[in-house]
Formats: C-alpha cells, structure tokens, sequence
C-alpha cells in the first residue's frame, strides 16, 4: 500500500483536492482530511498494484491544482522580483500581457507547463510520502518556475517594443502638426504589402529619392511601405488618400492613421 499526505492550510485549495479526487478514475484509492495544528492534512491511500498509476494520477490533480490557484500569483511575484525598477503600471501591463501570451493560440502553452509541473511531482512522489504544498511550489518546481521567467521576459520585450512604438508616434505626430504642408494631394496605392505614391494627377513620386532625409526607419532592409512613409514625412500632404486593393486595413495602414490622423482617407477606388 501507498499512502501520500499532502499538507495546506487553504481551505480553497482542500477543497478543490477532494473534489478531483471524488471525480477521479483511480481504482483503489480512498482519501480523508484531518486537520492538525498548523495544517490540514489530506491523505490519500492505494490500495492497488499499479504504483506508477497511482503517483500518475496524484501528480497530475496536483499540477492542475498549481496552475490555478498558483500560476498568476507565481507570475506576479517574478515580475516584481526580476523587474522590481517597473513601475506599478509597467508591471500590470507585463502581466496582462503574460496572460495573453498563456492563451491557446500563444507558443507558451497549458501543455508545456503542465508536464513540467507532472515530471516534478512525480519524481518526487515516487520517494517521498508527505508533500508540503506551499513549501513544494516555492522551493521545487524550477523548471515551471524558469518557463515562467522566459514568459515574463518574453512580454517584457514585447511591451518595451510597444512602449518605443507609441513614444515615435506620438513624435511623428508632433512633428506633422507643426510643419507646413507643402502639398495639397498624394494618393498611396497599397497592394501586396507594396505602398505606391500618386501625386495629384496620379503620376508616381519617386518615393527612394527622398530616404536621405529619413525621419521614419522601422530596420535595416527597407521596404517600400519605409520609403512611402518617409516621404509623406517629407512631403507632408495635407489630403492622403489611401487605396486598399484587397481593402485590408493592416499595421503599416494604422501606423499611418495613427501619424496623420485626419488627414487621410481611406478610398475604395482611385
């Protein structure tokens, strides 16, 4: 017989054990809960030959347990602690992006960390028969702990990205309101993910000759999304039409809404 007794003192997490183990498909295991001075004690007994399936089946209501009622909070503590020079706003924003990047379409998923969470349990229970729930999660789980601090690098990254991107926006569009315009119309045809630049009467502007006077570089290799935009930027067109061939409003469409604002139009034909 196996017997494993693992120890909390949160009613809420008792609570969610017992009803994973009353739903559980284990054969041969009964459970109680006795409460001692500093913890409660839940224990559970098998009774069976299939050890391995045993400590299986525990690990794996103990690593859903972590998730949910440990991983955010997890999270939190990681972010204050690597990032402690955030402010309160630049940690809420790092965390808010965590949980989105721990959605299903993210490459952080449920499954990754739970088998983390599955070979740490199990190779632990398969020695020892008392489990301190707190003391395992704080002090046990460095692998778990480690994917979550790639987590949280990885959102960091993300938001200093964004961060810088709002900053430049916002000083492209202090630099275009306070320019004079220098022309009345420019019509940028968009298709393919290839901006093309049309003067009034719809004749092409040379959109590279102006890179020297770069005010707008997004990396090494421009494309001609770059040189269109550096050029509005030069040029400063009171009136931007814009015509969308598969009429699909993407970034670099945003970005230009975002810098020019008012100005420009979004057109379905020429």
């Amino acid at each position: 017989m196996k017997s494993i007794c693992i120890k909390t003192n949160d009613l809420d997490k008792i609570n969610y054990l017992l009803n994973l183990l009353e739903n559980t498909q284990q054969e041969n295991i009964c459970f109680s809960c006795n409460s001692f001075k500093h913890y409660d004690n839940i224990i559970i007994h098998y009774t069976g030959i299939d050890l391995e399936s045993f400590i299986s089946t525990t690990s794996e209501l103990l690593s859903c347990l972590v998730i949910d009622f440990y991983e955010e909070r997890l999270i939190k503590r990681l972010i204050f602690l690597n990032y402690f020079y955030f402010d309160i706003h630049e940690r809420n924003t790092v965390f808010k992006i965590c949980l989105e990047n721990l959605s299903e379409n993210s490459i952080y998923h449920f499954n990754d960390r739970y088998k983390l969470l599955l070979d740490c349990f199990n190779s632990y229970l398969l020695e020892k028969k008392q489990l301190n729930l707190e003391g395992f999660v704080n002090f046990r789980l460095k692998k778990y702990i480690k994917y979550l601090s790639e987590l949280i690098d990885e959102a960091v990254n993300q938001y200093i990205v964004e961060r810088e991107y709002w900053e430049f926006i916002s000083l492209l569009k202090v630099y275009v309101s306070s320019e004079i315009s220098s022309v009345k119309v420019v019509h940028l045809v968009y298709n393919n993910n290839q901006s093309f630049l049309l003067d009034e009467k719809q004749n092409v502007i040379d959109i590279k000759k102006n890179m020297f006077k770069a005010r707008y570089l997004s990396d090494i290799s421009f494309s001609s999304n770059d040189y269109a935009l550096n050029t509005l930027l030069d040029i400063l067109p009171q009136k931007i039409y814009v015509h969308l061939a598969d009429k699909n409003i993407n970034e670099f469409i945003n970005t230009l809404l975002l810098i020019f604002e008012n100005r420009v139009e979004i057109c379905k034909r020429l």
